[in-house]
């Protein structure tokens, strides 16, 4: 028998390694061409300093991020449920103005724009100082702390505590650059660096050490720094009056959990207006919530979608234009899901429909709520009469406003957020029987009106307040003071 093979067999065999060879090498060819890349992507032109908080300095030794990031004073992106443009929150929603009665967010509140706008949004809003500037307006100096990387150069200057003292105006001057590198990384290695002592003081505190934190864990871990749940502690021992920055972390990181926290503590934000109930302001737990949703779960990072990947003149790198991933599917969402991008949007808008009627829902009841409260007390109601009542609005608009706080949740974590919504309807629907039926013990017949709040102008003249007057004050801040302190900046830049 004949093991002759046939001519054309041959001729197979040579080309099939033939190929082989040639795929070989593009392999050989690919890691050398990444090793070099990995060699001599990181040229430095200069050395950075500890604490440097200028972008551009760094910008030099990393022209692509630098490039990407600055990117993010680009806000004409618009979604179906806002975008990033410098949108009036109160104008789109009037009903915010009764529910944050007597508290800043009232006079003033507009959608977050790119990092890019950190100092300048938060140096414009009515929220903040008055037309002196320095020791004038309600807020303290804590409220600069997530907004610029001068802010761990001043912690590291005059201490962390002493940062936290005094009004915010004393730092107008010092605190000039927008979020940017040395928020999250270290000047020598480069490597993802916490530098926002609460967030370390809160894993401490639950026996957990920031610093065994796994690269991925701290591509997120720097976002945690900021996007999450906060408050303003000025009873901690030895720091007595001093506006601490604490997250209440220490029995969990869920609505519930922080809930009994500040049962527990005693804390109060502020008391509303209209109803007298001790309320709580929820910040922005956006890292708490992505915890729970599951993309969090699997170890997806805050980064993997908002700072993907990319490639550029054959070297890759983190996009450094922080921004909505619905803006950049592709990179984004497609490196996972191979849907089209018209259904993974759609998948996103239908959960944010889902969320937002509910969550309407629950401040229409609010508004009602608060309306109810305030003639119960107008009619005579006593403390001990109104004392279950409003702790009952106190949680109902707690998770209304962990719900409308966290950044992005009805997408990343629909179904907590439904749960906490569906809960925050019960609670206040049942506070609003126990309303109904302490307004008949006093004497009142008949359903209390809905209040005259169709526009922001309306609600806010419903609520009392003078908006002229802290128009005008702000108006002579913006031309009397942010001038000075522009000033003040170069000059200690110059010598910087």
């Amino acid at each position: 028998m004949s093991t002759k093979r046939e001519p054309w067999k041959n001729w197979v065999l040579f080309l099939a390694s033939m190929v082989l060879v040639f795929l070989l090498g593009l392999l050989v060819s690919t890691i050398t061409e990444r090793k070099t890349e990995a060699k001599y992507a990181y040229t430095p032109v200069n050395k950075i300093k500890p604490g440097e908080p200028r972008n551009e300095v760094w910008g030099e030794n990393f022209p692509r991020e630098f490039e990407s990031y600055y990117r993010t004073a680009d806000s004409t992106f618009k979604s179906k449920h806002n975008g990033n443009a410098n949108i009036d929150m109160l104008e789109v929603d009037p009903r915010l103005v009764v529910l944050w009665a007597g508290y800043g967010f009232s006079k003033d509140y507009n959608q977050g724009r790119g990092h890019y706008y950190a100092v300048d949004d938060l140096r414009n809003s009515l929220r903040t100082g008055g037309p002196k500037g320095k020791d004038d307006g309600p807020m303290p100096s804590t409220c600069w702390t997530c907004k610029s990387p001068d802010v761990p150069r001043i912690m590291n200057e005059q201490g962390v505590e002493e940062f936290y003292k005094g009004k915010w105006g004393k730092l107008g001057a010092e605190i000039v650059n927008p979020i940017g590198c040395a928020d999250c990384h270290d000047s020598e290695t480069m490597n993802l660096k916490v530098t926002r002592p609460a967030l370390i003081e809160a894993f401490e505190r639950q026996g957990k050490d920031i610093k065994k934190a796994t690269h991925n864990e701290m591509r997120s871990l720097v976002c945690a720094q900021c996007h999450v749940e906060y408050y303003f502690n000025k009873n901690l021992p030895g720091k007595e009056g001093t506006p601490y920055l604490v997250f209440p972390w220490d029995d969990g990181q869920t609505v519930e959990d922080m809930e009994v926290y500040y049962d527990r503590v005693g804390h109060v934000d502020w008391v509303h207006k209209l109803s007298r109930a001790p309320m709580l302001k929820a910040q922005h737990p956006g890292y708490e919530v992505y915890k729970m949703g599951i993309h969090g779960q699997r170890g997806v990072s805050c980064a993997d979608c908002h700072m993907p990947y990319k490639t550029e003149g054959g070297q890759k790198f983190t996009d450094h234009h922080i921004q909505s991933p619905l803006n950049n599917v592709a990179n984004s969402c497609q490196v996972c899901h191979r849907e089209e991008k018209d259904v993974l949007t759609k998948n996103v808008y239908d959960n944010q429909d889902r969320i937002l009627e509910n969550r309407d829902q629950l401040e229409r009841l609010l508004v009602r709520a608060h309306v109810e409260a305030k003639k119960c007390w107008d009619l005579g109601a006593t403390e001990a009469q109104m004392k279950d009542i409003l702790h009952g609005i106190r949680l109902g608009q707690w998770r209304w406003d962990y719900a409308a706080a966290s950044h992005g949740g009805s997408f990343h974590a629909p179904v907590e957020l439904g749960r906490v919504i569906g809960k925050g309807i019960d609670i206040t629907q049942e506070t609003r029987i126990k309303l109904g039926k302490l307004l008949m013990k006093l004497g009142y017949d008949g359903e209390v009106a809905y209040p005259p709040i169709e526009t922001k102008a309306a609600a806010q003249k419903y609520i009392g307040l003078p908006m002229e007057k802290l128009e005008q004050e702000k108006a002579e801040f913006r031309k009397n003071v942010l001038p000075k302190w522009d000033e003040e900046a170069k000059q200690r830049e110059a010598k910087y």
